[in-house]
C-alpha cells in the first residue's frame, strides 16, 4: 500500500474518533460542572486544556465563558480540533482513499458530515446540546458498524483500526485527566458524594456506566473505575484494551509485509511496563503521573507509525 493511502485511512478514523470523543468531553464538562457548588466558567478551561485547544482559544477570545468554550470546541472553523473541523477532515481524507473503501463506509462518513453541517451550522443552545452530542456519537458508530461490517480484513482495515484506538486510547486517558488532576476540587473532596457522581459521570462519558456495574455492582468505587477504565481489557476503551488491539493490528501488518515495525516493539514495552500490572501499582506510580506518561507514550507510538509506514511519501 502507498504511504499516502495508510496515511488518508489512519487519519480519517482518527478524526471520526476524534469528533466522537470531543462530544464526550464536552459531555463530560457539563455533568461534571453540575456537581460543583460555586461552579464557573473558568472551570472549562480544564476541559480546553485536556483536549489541547486551550492555547488556539485563548487567541482567538479574550475571555473565558461556558457557551464560547462550548462553541469552540463544537463547531469554530479557527478550531482544527472541533467537531465540525474533525469530521470535516475525516470526509476529507475518505475522499481521498476512496478506492480502498467499501460504499457503505463512504455513504456513512458523508453522511455524518452533512448532518453535522446541518446541526452546526449555527450556535448550539444548552437545551439542544445533549441531543445534537448523541446524534454526533450516533453517527460516528454507524460508521464504525459499516466497516466492521463491510470492510475486507486486510492492511486497509488494519490501519483503520489503528488510527481509531491510537485516538481512543489517548481520549480515555484526557478524560481520566479532567476528573482526577483538574476537576477534582480538593483533597478533602476525595470520597465524598461530588466525588463519586463525578466518578459516575466518567463512566457515563466512555459508555461504561452498564458494563461496570455488571462486572462490580452498585457498590463499587474510584478505585474499582480506575481499574475498569485502564486495565480491564474486555473494556473497549480501556487503555489496556485500546493498546492491545493496537499490538493486534501492527501484528497483521508484519505478517503482511514481512516486516515488524518499531512501533509494534514499543507497543509491546508498554504493555508489559504499564498495562499488566493491577490498579495498586498505578496508584502507586501515581494516577495523574500514569495518566501523564501514557500519553506521551501514545504521541510518540503515533509518530513511530507514520515514519515506519513513510505516510508522506
Amino acid at each position: 500500500m502507498l504511504g499516502k493511502t495508510a496515511n488518508g485511512l489512519f487519519w480519517m478514523y482518527r478524526y471520526l474518533e476524534r469528533a466522537e470523543n470531543t462530544s464526550r468531553l464536552i459531555e463530560t464538562g457539563q455533568r461534571i460542572a453540575l456537581t460543583r457548588l460555586g461552579a464557573s466558567d473558568d472551570e472549562w478551561r480544564s476541559i480546553l486544556q485536556t483536549a489541547g485547544v486551550a492555547a488556539g482559544y485563548d487567541a482567538a477570545h479574550e475571555t473565558l465563558t461556558k457557551d464560547a468554550a462550548i462553541d469552540w470546541m463544537l463547531r469554530d472553523p479557527a478550531n482544527p480540533s472541533s467537531v465540525l473541523s474533525s469530521i470535516a477532515a475525516a470526509r476529507q481524507n475518505a475522499r481521498m482513499v476512496r478506492t480502498a473503501l467499501t460504499h457503505e463506509v463512504w455513504e456513512a462518513t458523508n453522511s455524518a458530515y452533512m448532518r453535522a453541517q446541518e446541526l452546526l451550522s449555527r450556535k448550539v443552545g444548552e437545551r439542544d446540546l445533549p441531543g445534537v452530542l448523541g446524534t454526533i456519537r450516533q453517527r460516528a458508530a454507524l460508521v464504525r458498524g459499516a466497516t466492521q461490517g463491510t470492510m475486507l480484513r486486510n492492511d486497509i482495515y488494519d490501519f483503520a483500526r489503528i488510527g481509531t484506538f491510537l485516538e481512543r486510547a489517548d481520549n480515555t486517558a484526557r478524560i481520566l485527566d479532567v476528573k482526577y488532576y483538574v476537576l477534582l476540587p480538593s483533597a478533602s473532596s476525595v470520597g465524598s458524594a461530588v466525588d463519586n457522581v463525578q466518578w459516575e459521570t466518567i463512566l457515563r462519558a466512555v459508555s461504561g456506566r452498564g458494563g461496570f456495574r455488571m462486572e462490580y455492582g452498585a457498590g463499587a468505587g474510584p478505585r474499582e473505575i480506575a481499574q475498569f477504565l485502564i486495565l480491564d481489557r474486555r473494556m473497549p476503551r480501556s487503555l489496556a484494551f485500546c493498546m492491545g488491539k493496537i499490538r493486534d493490528n501492527l501484528e497483521y501488518l508484519a505478517g503482511a509485509y514481512g516486516e515488524r515495525s518499531p512501533a509494534l516493539g514499543r507497543v509491546e514495552d508498554i504493555e508489559q511496563t504499564f498495562l499488566r500490572r493491577d490498579i495498586d501499582a498505578v496508584f502507586d506510580f501515581g494516577l495523574y503521573e500514569f495518566i501523564q506518561k501514557q500519553l506521551t507514550l501514545l504521541a510518540e507510538i503515533g509518530r513511530q507509525i507514520e515514519v515506519g509506514y513513510r505516510f508522506y511519501e
